[in-house]
């Protein structure tokens, strides 16, 4: 029963998307009360499985789907993938509920809540799967999906853009995944992730553990916008507010560092891991800091914040350490609730204020002091203050990275400088918009109805209650995600009571510093601009010059190898051919022995053999197109025979069907296309054709010698006339494989036929461009008709 219900949970979201449209269109924006049941529901389900997972059990389930090759859908929950569960359910529900405010009156609406509901179906399908497979498969579909969500607005330029960027990116890396995971298979044998991880040390111990390292971090970095993949992130900002809060709070953003905190006790523990992952992401926290520190519009300097963020959380997860673990899990939890708080209130402010850019906004709180308080305590639990679930997760922070050694202090000197920088944008978008001097803005602001404020209301004393009541967190999320992410058990046990030592020292260092940061904004602004247009062109504009490239790349390469001549295309065809055949038996010395001549032939069967070469001889001498059309028909009869001679009448009553068929349709086409008679052709171009031609036939010949040559293995012949008439009940043993054992082969055989016969019929029957002029001394082409000029 709980199989079936996990099945029905995982498949919610996909039918809430299907009956979005007819539900927008009856009900408008309150359909967001009944779709956001779907998420609702799932969430509720999934806490059911807290206790049993808090106490160190593992659930798994599925079904086999090819069980030969170990495929199945199945999924596994643990402390990691159903923290991520429940975080994609949760914020999901209040995603859902506020865009149904923020969208209202879109006409659009009904395919937007589509489009989000299919993403979180994507992602909550991700985080829970067991198979390689169905993770690969999930992974692929958040990127289809954000894609659709990024350029939502497809009418604009810009959307188009980062729709593309994103979607080429973040594709781009779900390939080096899928190789990876190839790897993963081919090394441990198993294509389980519960299962997987306990095959860390042979994983480990592999001469292909650096390769498949190597696509699985492509394959991450991408979706996590690493340094230099991050130019994505910031651009998928124009896709509506409600999509930006979700995907860069609990969904696609983290779908890299959660693989990559699956995999830490299979990968982890190396030199490669300890190094790749902490660089990575060290750079990527300081430079979305940065980045964000020059921009102005709310929902950029967050973009760049959950770039940065994305930075620390992957150079935790390869710190390795317990503590440094620990340390992730907590701020990925935080993060979750504040940035998913922090988007909305961006959105709320633009959609009353008319405005994101932050030095048009002051003066806020007034007129709206719900969506202040939660702006507030979004900033408050970002910038690491005590009560906040983000102090938990600062403090662990420094905890795991004050160490005495030079590694420890450049990573900590990172960390510091990266919380400092977020503390000061956390401000800018949650204090900076509603103090001060009240500003004239494009539209009167003022407080927004429920569906808009009870998300990030939520969400931001979401963060103030899980750190008021940490034990309670820990005992139910951090200890069972962090025992996941660590591979053995591990028990948290901070709590929001400042504890003097050097991690609260640490604190107090990036709040002043954060503070003197806040207070030059406007200033350090201006001057990062300068530096980044001093620095020049970024990943960005590398993107756009790598397209244009490929694109340039690859119209050269079609109109080298795809120049519209059919036959450039057949010579090509068989040159490859030829070389199949001949270049395996060259190469490894593999040349059957010299046939002999047979003897005892009967001389009937001399006959049709000599036939079969008068009209090879004549499909050669041949002076026009029909004539050579005819020969290689009697050719083929004179086959069909020898088949029949020689006991497969059934072959040889093919024969004749596809000889037939093979005059008629090609003399058909020779009588009503514009042809020249005869095939006038140099010698030269006739002597390269000859070779080739004759190539493929040596080549084909010595295959079938050699085969000859082996030992006759009886088992299938054995097989189908064992059980020919006990399976199929059919007597006629080549019947029955041709319709029931080789059934579909068979039926494609039939519709290449079909399809053949139905472009030749195309090709008779264009006109394109009207009445061609025939070909001098065509005897073949037809005459032109009154009013026609010739």
């Amino acid at each position: 029963m709980i199989a079936q219900l996990t099945l029905v949970c995982l498949f919610l979201p996909f039918v809430a998307a299907l009956a979005a449209p007819v539900l927008t269109r009856h009900l408008g924006h309150r359909a967001a009360w009944l779709l956001c049941l779907a998420p609702a529901l799932s969430f509720l389900f999934f806490t059911g499985f807290l206790p049993e997972v808090s106490a160190g059990e593992v659930v798994t389930g599925g079904y086999a789907w090819a069980p030969s090759f170990n495929l199945s859908f199945s999924w596994f929950l643990d402390g990691l993938s159903l923290t991520f569960a429940l975080l994609i359910t949760g914020i999901g529900t209040l995603i859902v509920l506020y865009a149904g405010g923020y969208m209202k009156g879109h006409p659009q609406q009904g395919r937007f809540f589509s489009f989000i509901l299919l993403f979180m179906g994507a992602m909550l399908g991700l985080v829970v799967s067991d198979s390689f497979l169905m993770l690969f498969v999930y992974w692929e579909l958040t990127s289809i999906t954000s894609f659709l969500l990024i350029g939502f607005d497809h009418q604009r330029a810009a959307a188009r853009r980062a729709a593309l960027q994103a979607l080429v990116i973040t594709g781009g890396g779900g390939l080096l995944l899928l190789a990876g995971l190839i790897f993963l298979w081919n090394v441990s044998g198993v294509t389980q992730l519960s299962l997987l991880v306990h095959f860390g040390e042979g994983v480990r111990e592999s001469p292909f553990y650096l390769a498949t390292l190597l696509l699985i971090l492509g394959g991450c970095f991408t979706k996590s916008a690493q340094f230099p993949f991050h130019a994505w992130l910031p651009n998928a900002m124009e896709a509506p507010t409600p999509v930006s809060a979700y995907l860069h709070s609990a969904t696609m953003v983290k779908a890299g560092v959660y693989l990559l905190m699956r995999l830490n006790p299979v990968l982890g523990g190396t030199a490669a891991w300890e190094i790749l992952l902490p660089f990575a992401g060290g750079i990527t926290l300081i430079a979305g800091t940065f980045l964000g520190l020059r921009q102005s519009d709310l929902k950029l300097m967050l973009a760049y914040t959950t770039m940065a963020s994305l930075g620390l959380l992957v150079m935790l997860t390869g710190f390795d350490t317990p503590h440094a673990v620990t340390a992730a899990v907590l701020y990925l939890v935080a993060h979750s609730l504040f940035k998913g708080a922090l988007f909305m209130v961006a959105g709320i402010i633009d959609h009353e204020a008319g405005t994101r850019d932050v030095t048009r906004l002051g003066g806020l709180a007034k007129a709206m002091p719900v969506t202040f308080a939660a702006a507030l305590l979004a900033a408050l639990s970002m910038g690491g203050l005590p009560l906040f679930f983000g102090f938990l997760a600062k403090e662990e922070i420094y905890y795991a990275l004050a160490g005495g050694n030079p590694r420890a202090l450049l990573f900590c000197g990172v960390a510091i400088l990266g919380n400092a920088l977020m503390f000061a944008l956390a401000f800018a978008v949650g204090l900076k918009p509603f103090v001060g001097r009240p500003v004239e803005t494009p539209k009167p602001a003022h407080e927004r109805p429920l569906l808009l404020w009870l998300g990030p209301v939520a969400l931001a004393a979401l963060g103030l209650l899980a750190g008021l009541f940490s034990p309670v967190a820990h005992r139910f999320i951090s200890s069972p995600m962090a025992s996941a992410v660590q591979g053995e058990p591990v028990t948290v046990t901070i709590s929001t009571v400042p504890h003097l030592g050097v991690p609260l020292l640490l604190s107090l260092l990036t709040v002043a510093l954060g503070l003197l940061v806040y207070g030059q904004i406007d200033r350090l602004r201006g001057l990062m601009q300068q530096v980044v247009e001093a620095i020049g062109p970024g990943p960005d504009r590398g993107f756009d010059a790598a397209l244009a490239g490929l694109v340039r790349l690859s119209v050269r390469i079609t109109r080298l190898i795809q120049p519209g001549r059919l036959d450039l295309y057949m010579t090509a065809t068989f040159l490859i051919l030829a070389a199949t055949l001949l270049a395996p038996p060259f190469v490894y010395g593999e040349w059957p022995a010299m046939p002999r001549m047979p003897s005892g032939v009967p001389i009937h069967e001399w006959a049709f053999f000599a036939i079969a070469l008068l009209g090879l001889v004549a499909v050669l001498r041949a002076q026009n197109r029909l004539t050579a059309i005819v020969s290689l028909g009697i050719q083929g009869f004179a086959v069909a025979v020898i088949f029949l001679l020689f006991g497969a009448p059934d072959l040889s009553f093919t024969q004749f069907m596809v000889e037939t068929l093979s005059v008629v349709i090609l003399a058909l086409a020779i009588t009503r296309l514009s042809l020249t008679p005869s095939d006038r052709r140099p010698l030269g171009q006739m002597l390269m054709d000859g070779t080739i031609a004759v190539a493929c036939g040596l080549g084909f010949t010595l295959l079938l010698l050699k085969t000859t040559e082996g030992v006759f293995d009886a088992r299938l012949t054995e097989f189908f006339n064992a059980y020919s008439k006990v399976i199929a009940h059919g007597a006629n043993v080549v019947n029955v494989i041709i319709v029931d054992f080789r059934g579909t082969d068979t039926l494609g055989e039939i519709a290449v036929v079909m399809v053949t016969g139905l472009a030749i019929l195309a090709l008779i029957r264009i006109r394109a461009g009207g009445p061609q002029r025939p070909a001098d001394n065509d005897p073949y082409a037809a005459e032109p008709q009154a009013g026609e000029r010739p």
